[in-house]
């Protein structure tokens, strides 16, 4: 029996409300867990849509789950060895832009989409310069992130209040300052406007931020009693250790429209 929205009856279907860059281990056990936590406890009322960042990755098989993973959390809690395990229902769905390049576009359509984050690797963010506007799906996640930028702008006719709080976890140095100095070097060689420009300056908050949790992944040597406690297949099974911390280098409002406080999650917006 697969883990899907039939076996799991506690489904739930929310806005779409984050664009995600990247489908591994990391984000799965990280960012969505804290989005699935922030709907289970604070009305948060969001859900992620997932790109995979490379030509090959698992959104087919995150498709064929209904989107759905069992994480295991474990480790030290209050002197007490602990170990937990809770299905995560905070993803939507997840595209592959390189097959499905316009409905990833289509994407930035949505009013209600506000954030955007990535963990594409330390290699992610970088420029490349074979990208370009109208070739099909860029390569880099940068070029990708600007093409949709850009799409947005359009959709909405520069309305500043449709930009995004853009959060990247990659484990570089300043990686919201380098991710944004790379995207506007594409604004600029793509020739795409200075009204463009503007609003990428103006309406949206690329936020530098720092990340800390150990995520071994799928549990390959002990998959076989890890099917056998659970009672049910699971491809994507993921284990992280209980500690999370993330620093986000951001203005205060950023907690008025993440509930972390009311999650009671170790996030710090400084």
């Amino acid at each position: 029996m697969k883990l899907n929205k039939e076996l799991y009856k506690e489904f739930k279907t929310y806005p779409e409300k984050v664009l995600q860059f990247g489908e591994g281990n990391f984000l799965r056990a990280f960012v969505d867990w804290q989005i699935d936590k922030m709907n289970g406890e604070a009305d948060f009322n969001g859900s992620v849509v997932v790109v995979q960042p490379l030509e090959n990755g698992l959104v087919d098989m995150l498709n064929d789950q209904d989107c759905l993973y069992t994480l295991y959390l474990q480790g030290v809690q209050n002197g007490q060895a602990s170990k937990t395990h809770k299905v995560i229902n905070s993803i939507s769905r997840g595209i592959n832009p390189y097959r499905d390049y316009n409905e990833y576009l289509k994407v930035a359509e949505n009013p209600e989409l506000r954030f955007i984050v990535s963990n594409t690797t330390e290699a992610g963010i970088a420029f490349d310069e074979n990208d370009t506007l109208n070739g099909g799906c860029q390569k880099s996640y940068p070029g990708k992130l600007t093409a949709f930028l850009y799409h947005r702008f359009n959709a909405f006719n520069g309305d500043d209040s449709k930009g995004f709080i853009i959060i990247p976890c990659e484990l570089i140095d300043r990686n919201g300052e380098k991710l944004k100095e790379i995207v506007l070097r594409y604004a600029e060689i793509w020739n795409l406007g200075q009204d463009f420009v503007n609003w990428i300056n103006d309406a949206n908050t690329f936020c530098c931020s720092l990340v800390d949790r150990i995520v071994p992944g799928y549990p390959r040597d002990t998959i076989d009693e890890v099917r056998e406690e659970l009672g049910y297949d699971d491809n994507l099974v993921d284990v992280g250790e209980i500690f999370h911390l993330w620093v986000i280098e951001g203005p205060q409002s950023i907690k008025d429209e993440l509930p972390i406080e009311k999650a009671g999650l170790n996030v710090k917006v400084v």
